[in-house]
C-alpha cells in the first residue's frame, strides 16, 4: 500500500497527517480552521485519496503556521507514499471546475520543485480562514515534496 503517517511538532504546531493513495474511504480533516478543513477534505475526496489530518497551532495569533506546516507534512506524506514513483507518470494536467472557480493543474513529480500560483482571491478571509495563506500552504506542499 502506498500509505505514509508524519507527525510534525513546532513551537508553533503539532500535526499528525495519515496520507494512503490507494484507499480513500477515509478522509477526517481537523486543522481548526473551517475553511481550511474543507479545502483539504475537497483536494482528497476528488484526488481519490485517504487523508487524515489533526492539527494544533497558534491560531491565536494567526493560521498561517498551522496551513504552512499542514503543506508540509502533506507534501512529506506524499513524497514518501510514492516511493520511488514506479508505475506513475511523471506529469500530468488538468482543468477543474468547481463553484465559481475554474482551476488549472499542472504538476511534474520530476524532484526539481516550482510553483507558480496565479490566483485573485478578492475576499480576504473565507470563515476563519485567510486566503493570503493559500499561496504559503502550496508552496510549502511543492517545495517539501521535491
Amino acid at each position: 500500500m502506498r500509505q505514509a503517517t508524519i507527525e510534525r511538532n513546532t513551537k508553533e504546531t503539532q500535526i499528525k497527517l495519515s496520507l494512503n493513495l490507494d484507499d480513500y474511504s477515509t478522509i477526517d480533516i481537523d486543522t481548526g480552521i473551517g475553511f481550511f478543513n474543507h479545502m483539504l477534505d475537497a483536494f482528497a475526496r476528488h484526488g481519490r485519496f485517504g487523508l487524515v489530518v489533526k492539527a494544533n497551532g497558534d491560531l491565536n495569533v494567526d493560521p498561517h503556521h498551522t496551513t504552512e506546516d499542514v503543506g508540509i507534512a502533506l507534501g512529506m506524506a506524499l513524497k514518501e507514499a510514492l516511493g520511488d514513483k514506479a508505475g506513475i507518470e511523471r506529469f500530468g494536467s488538468a482543468l477543474i471546475p468547481l463553484d465559481e472557480t475554474l482551476s488549472r493543474v499542472v504538476i511534474d513529480l520530476s524532484g526539481r520543485s516550482y510553483l507558480v500560483f496565479n490566483a485573485e482571491l478578492t475576499n480576504p478571509k473565507l470563515g476563519d480562514y485567510d486566503t493570503e495563506v493559500t499561496e504559503d500552504f502550496f508552496q510549502a506542499f511543492a517545495s517539501t515534496l521535491s
